[in-house]
């Protein structure tokens, strides 16, 4: 990534007051104002004219199809709609506004979703229809108090290896036994450190976006429809206790529930740490069940297919689970016992309720052992982002898939 360093993390990219002068540096610290009322918002002040409240801001009108610039704010405390930024790909998963039953999946007040299946319609076609795309600027509510955000990138629609499906898709939720539609919207971070103050200005004033300092990454974006996404690789590979478990109050009753479904049995656990790998890994084949092991877990061996359909090759796993408490940490005795049994080109899958200790993680890491972990967190997510958002939805799923 070219251009000038981000400053630290605690730094203010700018003065509050300054605001509307700033370029947006990507992870760039915006801060808000200290008055106690919404004119404290710092997004209003870094674009004029999109709003101080709510998800989805623009300038224009999406009903009336004509959007120069739009803001996609997302404050990270919605389990429901767990908004999400992979960092190692640059794909950034949002949801759409439809977020209560009551209204067709298009009628909300904000308009987001129209402009959403209105975007990504015109971004599969001509250069000249991707030009009345808008820019799309995703922040999100920073760490620190107060109405401070953290600027973390221009967005384009879409992915280089995303399917027309998987880009857009209006996915069910239910709520009070009320059945309703959202989107699911995924764009690509593009590759660009910098987003110039003079362009800024040039869009929202309705002016051409491929002009006015417009950075490349966009115009390749508009004229092929060729991403350029800012990946950014994990330097660290060890993750604490509580990154690793849930910490809202629904994410660990859906933990608990999983618990008590496999109470007593919990080398049952095997068969659904296998459903769970296979929501990570779609390209999972067959899994075949051995024998229970004496510390509570059970062992899956599987194949994982790569390639097209007509000549596809496999690779094969053994996947090890366990049904663990989140005050009983995995740890190196159960993690040797899996890569013992891994054999050369074959690869792991450890999933627990809990969480991995830090001895075990590092073990894996330096000695570069092929093994995913799949922890308390991560399951908890997994089971939102597909639509098991409540206790209730979870243990339906739990009660069908693996009675007792």
């Amino acid at each position: 990534m070219s251009g000038p360093a981000s400053p630290r993390a605690d730094e203010p990219a700018a003065a509050f007051a300054d605001l509307g002068a700033a370029d947006l540096l990507v992870d760039g610290y915006y801060p808000g104002g200290s008055s106690g009322h919404v004119g404290d918002d710092p997004i209003a002040k870094l674009l004029p004219g999109v709003g101080n409240q709510g998800g989805f801001r623009y300038v224009g009108s999406p009903r009336r199809g004509k959007v120069n610039l739009v803001v996609l704010y997302t404050t990270g405390d919605q389990p429901d709609w767990p908004d999400a930024l992979d960092l190692q790909t640059g794909l950034f998963t949002y949801y759409g506004d439809n977020r209560t039953p009551g209204h067709e999946l298009h009628e909300t007040s904000r308009a987001g979703n129209l402009l959403l299946r209105d975007v990504f319609n015109a971004s599969h076609g001509t250069p000249e229809q991707r030009q009345a795309v808008p820019p799309f600027l995703l922040f999100e509510k920073a760490s620190t108090r107060g109405r401070g955000v953290r600027f973390r990138g221009l967005l384009a629609p879409g992915g280089p290896a995303l399917t027309p499906d998987d880009e857009l898709q209006a996915v069910w939720r239910t709520t009070r036994r009320q059945r309703f539609q959202n989107y699911r919207a995924r764009f690509t971070v593009l590759d660009c450190a910098v987003i110039p103050r003079t362009w800024l200005r040039h869009v929202t004033g309705g002016g051409d976006p491929l002009t006015g300092d417009c950075p490349r990454e966009w115009v390749s974006w508009v004229r092929g429809r060729a991403y350029l996404p800012l990946t950014a690789p994990a330097t660290t590979l060890v993750r604490s206790r509580d990154e690793q478990l849930p910490q809202d109050v629904q994410g660990r009753a859906i933990l608990a529930a999983i618990r008590e479904h496999f109470h007593g049995r919990e080398h049952d656990f095997e068969a659904c740490a296998v459903a769970l790998w296979r929501l990570i890994a779609p390209a999972t084949g067959h899994c075949e069940a051995t024998r229970p092991s004496r510390d509570g877990g059970r062992d899956a061996v599987g194949q994982y297919h790569i390639g097209p359909a007509a000549d596809r090759i496999s690779i094969d796993f053994a996947l090890e689970a366990k049904c663990y408490a989140d005050t009983n940490s995995v740890g190196v005795r159960e993690g040797s016992r899996l890569i013992s049994r891994l054999r050369y080109r074959h690869f792991g899958v450890l999933v627990t309720t809990s969480y991995f200790n830090r001895q075990l993680q590092q073990e894996i890491r330096d000695d570069q052992h092929p093994v995913a972990l799949v922890c308390g967190r991560d399951i908890a997510d997994l089971l939102r982002q597909h639509g098991y958002s409540t206790v209730y939805a979870v243990k339906t799923w739990l009660e069908r898939q693996f009675p007792p």
